[in-house]
């Protein structure tokens, strides 16, 4: 690959760590803690070392069976110090599932999630997580069908910041379903290296300009569900609405642009009209 692309190989985890040290170092000049949100996927040694070197903070979801240690307890007050470096992890392991199961112990917090003020019951503690090297905010939810855990590179953060830090990478997901199943990415049939990527970053281009022109117009303007009775009129206008609505304007434009300022019948506005709903 290297000889015919000049591309070395690289997992995802290395190819996550050096955008996010690439983001680091282009934002350091705020002079603020950048926190990156990512899929459990993410939270393993490579991508949660770099990220930590690079002075990031990483907010993921922890795997239930994650082997966590317990904070290391500092010497009392004139206890003899032991010779060597100080201990980073803890003398016990943690188990999620009985801290979980456990009925002492649950809060309750209020939080805004997904746009909506919500209540969330959990528990907080702290811990050591070799693959982040060192102290983690551990933080257990409970949930419809369980619990689920999720974890802080921070300790110092807050139970609201995780959660609400979590729950804002729904946005980011939905641009990647619109990407793949609105405009295809991924499907395009190209077989050279630079191809695919030149095709993937059209696709980011064309999903950002499309919600840039609907950004100030109405929602009456983006979509018309009267065709679909089922559906819910109020619901916000999805990023296939926008592109749809884009359509309709241009081939609209179009047909103003040939035919001037002559006024169509209406038998023939009619038939556009429906060619406009048959095109988009």
């Amino acid at each position: 690959m290297h000889r015919l692309y000049r591309v070395t190989f690289q997992t995802k985890l290395e190819l996550g760590a050096e955008l996010v040290e690439w983001a680091a170092a282009w934002l350091r000049f705020l002079g603020k803690a950048l926190w990156v949100v990512a899929d459990g996927a993410f939270a393993k040694r490579p991508f949660l070392r770099r990220a930590a070197a690079a002075g990031v903070v990483v907010v993921s979801r922890l795997r239930k069976d994650a082997a966590l240690r317990s904070v290391p307890v500092p010497p009392r007050p004139g206890q003899p110090k032991k010779r060597g470096p100080k201990p980073k992890y803890g003398p016990q392991a943690l188990s999620l599932a009985k801290r979980a199961g456990h009925r002492r112990g649950w809060q309750t917090v209020a939080c805004v999630q997904y746009g909506a003020a919500v209540t969330k019951t959990y528990k907080t503690f702290l811990a050591t997580y070799p693959p982040a090297g060192g102290l983690i905010r551990v933080v257990l939810v409970r949930a419809d069908a369980g619990w689920e855990a999720f974890f802080c590179t921070d300790p110092q953060a807050t139970v609201v910041q995780i959660l609400e830090a979590f729950a804002d990478r729904a946005a980011i997901e939905q641009d990647f379903h619109d990407l793949k199943e609105v405009h295809g990415a991924g499907q395009q049939q190209v077989r050279h290296y630079w191809a695919n990527i030149a095709v993937y970053h059209l696709n980011l281009w064309v999903h950002t300009l499309i919600e840039l022109w609907a950004w100030a117009r109405s929602h009456a303007h983006l979509c018309d569900r009267s065709a679909s009775p089922w559906d819910d009129a109020t619901r916000r206008p999805s990023h296939a609405d926008r592109r749809n609505a884009l359509r309709r304007w241009s081939v609209r434009a179009e047909i103003h642009r040939l035919h001037g300022r002559r006024r169509l019948a209406p038998k023939f506005r009619a038939l556009l009209g429906r060619l406009l709903n048959l095109i988009a």
